[in-house]
């Protein structure tokens, strides 16, 4: 593999920044974090983000290029992102959506319409099963009788990581920082 293709290949691994973002148009917001490549960078300009927003390895499309040989042209949206969002692995949100505060969008959902404020959408297409305040008090609740691993994973200890194992061997639940 030449050098340039070495490059190429560690650029497309590299997570996109809010920087990035903001350089192609987007509006970002503040303590956002965003560990996936996968977003519509020639639509940048389309795209909202709010504070406190996680987006995991998922997919973010401002275009839809299913019209362009039959018609010439790209269907384009905006989506915008509220507050408090986490979006999961594998998620992909379509041209002209937005997702409300305090919304969780599970792994491997496809948004396709709006989400409202305080909301978990899961499935494709994706759709509301509970509100956030549920989803939250279901894990604090589930916290008191499940495993709880403090150490950050980055950190974790060979027998803290043998622990952990053996917790979850039987299947289960665990929470890790």
């Amino acid at each position: 593999m030449s050098l340039k293709q070495k490059i190429a290949k560690l650029l497309r691994m590299t997570p996109l920044t809010a920087d990035d973002l903001r350089r192609r148009g987007a509006k970002v917001g503040e303590d956002v974090y965003i560990a996936t490549r996968r977003i519509d960078l020639n639509h940048a300009f389309l795209l909202e983000i709010g504070n406190h927003v996680t987006i995991s390895d998922a997919r973010i499309l401002t275009h839809d290029g299913s019209t362009k040989r039959a018609l010439g042209l790209s269907r384009v949206g905006r989506v915008v992102i509220g507050d408090e969002v986490f979006i999961g692995a594998d998620a992909i949100l379509l041209p002209n959506v937005k997702i409300g505060s305090r919304v969780v969008i599970g792994a491997g959902a496809v948004v396709t319409r709006d989400i409202p404020d305080n909301s978990v959408a899961v499935g494709s297409p994706a759709r509301v099963i509970m509100s956030y305040d549920e989803y939250i008090e279901k894990n604090r609740q589930a916290m008191e009788t499940a495993p709880v691993y403090r150490t950050h994973y980055s950190e974790k200890t060979p027998e803290e990581i043998k622990q952990m194992q053996s917790d979850l061997m039987g299947g289960g639940i665990g929470y890790d920082r």
